[in-house]
């Protein structure tokens, strides 16, 4: 168990930075960070979607006697995609959160849904914050539509292209093979040349009276 919100605070805004954060996102953000708030340590790694460390007993079956013991939360390693940062994002998720992931329908629907009060960890908020500046900014990117005819023309025109590139491909490889065939050819007649060399130095007569 480590860092209480204040901390946590301290290091979304120093990793994404005051002035990246969306108008009201960083009182939004402090109000749903208490300052009484404790987290899991590992958590600050990952998405654990509210699963942390219990404590408890464990109960002897012979005189109930009590020992205390921990349940550690289920976590995997995971290469989710997101289509707003158009790469995959590996991160630690416990089976809870994919659970909401899945869904939410994704890794960006699940961030941007999920409020910032049930966001309890460092990682959460970093991603979360960067997932909406980036939806915003592409909210206000301008829209080109094309008509059937001009998406007709694009698609034929790709596949112009990959049928050039291919047709580049195979006649780069034909030179290649003619040239290592030619190459092939012309060592095997040096070696030709020079076993008749070796040849007519240790039997003379016999080259002369083949010619």
């Amino acid at each position: 168990m480590a860092f209480r919100g204040k901390e946590m605070m301290k290091k979304v805004m120093k990793k994404v930075g005051e002035k990246n954060l969306t108008p009201g996102v960083e009182e939004s953000l402090k109000k749903s960070i208490p300052d009484s708030k404790v987290v899991m340590g590992r958590a600050k790694r990952g998405l654990f979607a509210g699963r942390h460390i219990q404590f408890g007993n464990r109960i002897s079956e012979d005189g109930g006697n009590k020992s205390r013991r921990t349940w550690k939360p289920n976590v995997q390693e995971k290469r989710l995609f997101s289509y707003i940062l158009d790469r995959h994002i590996r991160i630690k998720v416990t089976t809870h959160a994919l659970r909401c992931i899945d869904k939410a329908g994704g890794i960006d629907e699940y961030l941007l849904r999920t409020s910032y009060q049930k966001m309890d960890t460092e990682m959460g908020l970093f991603w979360k914050a960067k997932i909406e500046k980036m939806y915003e900014e592409l909210g206000k990117m301008e829209v080109a539509f094309f008509s059937p005819e001009d998406e007709a023309k694009f698609e034929q025109g790709f596949k112009d292209l990959k049928l050039s590139e291919r047709e580049a491909r195979k006649q780069f490889r034909q030179q290649m093979y003619a040239g290592l065939a030619e190459q092939k050819k012309a060592e095997e007649g040096r070696s030709y040349i020079s076993f008749v060399l070796a040849s007519s130095d240790d039997y003379p007569d016999k080259i002369v009276a083949n010619y």
